[in-house]
């Protein structure tokens, strides 16, 4: 901005005789500015600040409100709230008026660090982050969210479960592959136990992730032990999981995953995945559409995340063992090796016996330690009446007190002649 001492000495030059263009040179000011500036006898006063418009009391009391029940909600979530309940001012007066309740959210940086940019369809991060603060509080144990991200676009997925195994790692790779649209050529992750195992600074997959990668066309990385960084496109996202997203459902708590796998699918399509990245400055919707032509194709068949084990039926009740319930299978099955089969967060568990289905059960609610179908529990006990030890299950009501059961017996049998003098009280004294 000019001074008044520039303007002075300009008109000076001026009265000197020299030209606009001599004093642009000489100054360093464009031709046309100074040109206007002698017209117009001076430089433009310096504009005065204005006092921004601050949160109103009824705002004010609306920010107190909902600050009560998620205490660490940011200006950005408090902001998209109360502008969807009419809010008309600006998201910096919230900021302000947060940040004069709480304080700075943030300080200084101590250093400085690069980011590492991947070309389009190249590679994709993915990792689990522990959500059990939020789910204790909802009534949903173990809560987990994966992420994964294209690392070029910035396109996300976040998807919760109650596990962190093997077979939810694939599974929520699978559903991420599906919604967009192709597999990239790398998946880099940390150093995951479901998937592999670490030696010195080796990190060796197991087999079924190596099984999974050459389905896919794609090559599972592992990141060196200290190195998350390399990662990061993934692990930075997690603060705005929790410090956003999980924040806000505490207004309106979910009741079960799938109400909250629900709304996280909306909520990222709305707050993410619409807007600009702060990086690429592009939306991730809009890089997506040319990312999606470089990922390689999708298999023509879904690779198996189910749960899949053998096992072998007692050899006199029919029932096997699976995670600590004993489950009914058909008296035919008795002493055989059965497969039981759980899909990834289903409610029914399959028992196939030589290739075909036998049994099909509903999950029990926690706490339940024996699930009987009717029909084999019919069976089981018809076999134990015909000389067989009777089975126990827990939690069969008891027989009705008084009730006759009639036995019918075919053939003769040989019964032993009754002693009667034993109950005759007078040859009882004598003796």
């Amino acid at each position: 901005m000019l001074t008044q001492e520039e303007f002075m000495d300009i008109l000076a030059m001026r009265r000197q005789g020299l030209s606009i263009s001599e004093i642009a040179a000489e100054t360093g000011y464009h031709a046309a500015t100074i040109s206007k500036w002698v017209k117009a006898g001076g430089p433009p006063s310096a504009r005065a600040a204005t006092t921004p418009a601050a949160v109103d009391a009824r705002w004010s009391a609306r920010v107190d409100e909902l600050l009560r029940t998620a205490p660490l909600l940011l200006a950005t979530s408090v902001f998209e709230i109360i502008k969807a309940e009419g809010y008309t001012g600006s998201y910096p007066s919230v900021a302000r008026e947060l940040r004069a309740r709480r304080g700075p959210r943030f300080q200084g940086r101590v250093a400085v660090s690069t980011r590492i940019e991947t070309p389009p369809g190249e590679e994709a991060q993915f990792d689990f982050s522990d959500a059990t603060a939020w789910g204790d509080d909802w009534g949903i144990a173990g809560l987990q969210c994966f992420s994964a991200i294209l690392s070029w676009s910035r396109w996300r997925l976040w998807w919760f479960t109650t596990s962190v195994d093997r077979e939810h790692t694939f599974e929520g790779l699978i559903r991420f592959f599906e919604a967009a649209g192709g597999v990239p050529k790398v998946l880099r992750t940390d150093r995951m136990g479901a998937l592999g195992s670490s030696q010195g600074r080796r990190f060796k997959l197991h087999p079924p992730a190596q099984e999974f990668a050459r389905f896919h066309g794609a090559e599972i990385r592992a990141c060196k032990a200290a190195d998350a960084k390399r990662k990061g496109k993934v692990e930075r996202p997690f603060r705005s999981l929790k410090e956003t997203f999980l924040e806000e459902q505490r207004l309106h708590p979910p009741a079960s995953v799938d109400e909250l796998n629900a709304r996280v699918g909306s909520w990222l399509a709305a707050r993410v995945h619409n807007r600009p990245n702060r990086t690429t400055g592009i939306s991730p919707d809009g890089r997506l559409g040319k990312e999606k032509e470089l990922l390689g194709a999708l298999p023509r068949r879904r690779f198996d995340t189910a749960y899949v084990e053998v096992r072998r039926v007692h050899v006199a009740v029919p029932q096997i063992e699976w995670r600590g319930v004993r489950w009914s299978v058909p008296p035919a099955c008795v002493g055989q090796r059965v497969e039981v089969r759980h899909e990834i967060d289903t409610p029914t568990l399959e028992i196939r016996w030589a290739g075909q289905l036998v049994r099909r059960h509903r999950l029990p609610a926690p706490g339940v330690r024996e699930v009987w179908d009717g029909d084999d529990w019919a069976a089981a006990q018809a076999a134990a009446m015909g000389g067989r030890p009777r089975l126990a299950v827990v939690g069969q009501p008891e027989p009705e007190v008084g009730r006759q059961c009639r036995i019918e017996l075919a053939g003769d049998y040989d019964v032993d002649a009754v002693d009667l003098s034993r109950y005759d009280p007078e040859r009882g004294a004598a003796r």
